[in-house]
């Protein structure tokens, strides 16, 4: 496992200028990442079962897990937020497993990039430009005709997730994986304030304000029929199965499930790295407004 592992690492490191390099680097680690399967029998947790493809995480090894140990409805994704789709969550399933599924993202040369690969005409996925918000997800979802019940829903969007996935009527995902900012902490129920064109950099340069608490994603997914099973060690990525497909998985509490990051992200007013850590980055961000979803006010950060 770990000399897998080491593999990847240096495959990851190769520079993809070269088309062809480019294509059989990605087969060899489209063929490792099906070696990585055969040990996840032996996981316990989802960050045991951990491994990275296509994923910025191990969001690949987890989603693996979890689609291999659920009754899945119907083998189709929808994810939003993938930026040009080369780091992405859902790439790996889509060409190991042959997933069919719709990605969205903000950008039209994202999309058009997704659309020049070959991936685009080797497997069934829909690209769509579209900057995704409460008002529009259903819209967009019935636009281009997504199946009632599906697999997956991925919603990583840096800002409205919380406000995004509580509108979602239109589609019942058996998985739903959603972005939660660590900062907010495991025992407060917050949210940023809804703005439908929030865009994080506007909204604080640090790059610190955005998205939701972990545990307004678990009163959410209670409300929606969900048990929540855990987060990616990276702490940035939540999973909730439902409630009728947990089979032997154990649902647990924000508490116990919360996984605080440690990625150094954070911005100066010029933009520049600034790798904030720790409590260093709360204090950069006090002074803002947050919106708690148990008491429906707004209160300070």
């Amino acid at each position: 496992m770990n000399f897998l592992k080491k593999i990847f690492n240096t495959l990851n490191s190769v520079s993809e200028s070269n088309k062809k390099t480019k294509k059989e680097l990605e087969e060899l680690k489209l063929l490792m990442g099906k070696s990585l399967i055969q040990n996840l029998k032996n996981a316990s947790s989802l960050q045991e079962a951990e491994f990275k493809v296509f994923s910025q995480w191990g969001d690949d090894g987890i989603i693996q897990f979890l689609i291999n140990n659920i009754n899945i409805t119907s083998p189709y994704f929808v994810e939003f937020g993938v930026e040009n789709y080369l780091e992405s969550n859902t790439r790996f399933l889509l060409m190991n497993n042959n997933w069919s599924g719709l990605i969205m993202d903000g950008s039209a040369s994202h999309m058009d990039f997704v659309k020049a690969d070959s991936i685009y005409w080797r497997h069934d996925l829909t690209a769509k430009q579209a900057f995704v918000t409460a008002e529009n997800i259903n819209q967009l979802l019935d636009s281009e005709n997504v199946p009632d019940k599906i697999g997956i829903l991925h919603i990583d969007i840096d800002g409205n997730d919380y406000w995004v996935w509580k509108s979602i009527n239109r589609v019942m995902a058996d998985i739903v994986i959603v972005e939660y900012n660590s900062l907010f902490g495991p025992d407060r129920s917050i949210t940023i304030p809804y703005k439908a064109d929030f865009y994080r950099t506007n909204a604080h340069y640090s790059n610190l304000f955005y998205g939701s608490s972990l545990l307004s994603l678990v009163d959410l997914a209670k409300e929606k029929g969900y048990a929540f099973v855990g987060c990616n060690s990276a702490g940035n990525n939540a999973y909730f199965v439902k409630n009728e497909k947990l089979g032997n998985l154990k649902s647990i509490s924000a508490a116990q499930g919360f996984v605080l990051s440690k990625f150094k992200e954070s911005r100066d007013e010029n933009g520049g790295l600034t790798f904030l850590r720790d409590n260093e980055r709360n204090k950069c961000i006090q002074n803002m407004e947050v919106y708690n979803t148990r008491t429906n006010t707004l209160e300070k950060y």
